[in-house]
């Protein structure tokens, strides 16, 4: 085994870390998606809030696919602790960079990513290995 493998091999240890990696990776893809459509298109700013609703649904469902399929147990629970988490992150840097105000839309956010991220884990946590987690 070379040097650079083992140098680049990095394994999360904890399955919601690696999910919430995986749900800031699939919300970077979302915003660039929004920032060439606000671009390429008639699209307003004010038009977006069905959009980033969207993408943070399915940032925290494919955060909870994976944090459910690395423990390979209770899909449901760790999707939702994926999503509760992801969206209290969210929010926090939300605030502390644009001071925020607490509103209507952070409680429909954290429902929608608490339940959707609860929806992943149940169908990631039948996608992993039967050894139930102990890899």
């Amino acid at each position: 085994m070379s040097p650079f493998t083992r140098v680049l091999k990095v394994r999360v240890a904890s399955p919601v870390l690696s999910g919430l990696i995986w749900s800031c990776i699939w919300l970077g893809a979302g915003a660039l998606l929004l920032s060439m459509m606000l671009a390429g298109s008639s699209l307003r700013e004010t038009e977006l809030d069905p959009w980033v609703f969207g993408i943070h649904g399915f940032a925290a469902m494919a955060g909870g696919f994976v944090s459910a399929r690395r423990s390979g147990r209770r899909g449901w629970y760790f999707g939702a602790a994926n999503g509760a988490l992801y969206t209290l992150l969210i929010v926090l840097s939300s605030f502390l960079a644009t001071d925020i105000d607490w509103s209507m839309k952070v409680a429909v956010m954290f429902g929608l990513t608490v339940l959707t991220g609860a929806f992943g884990g149940m169908f990631g946590v039948n996608t992993g290995s039967s050894t139930g987690g102990k890899r």
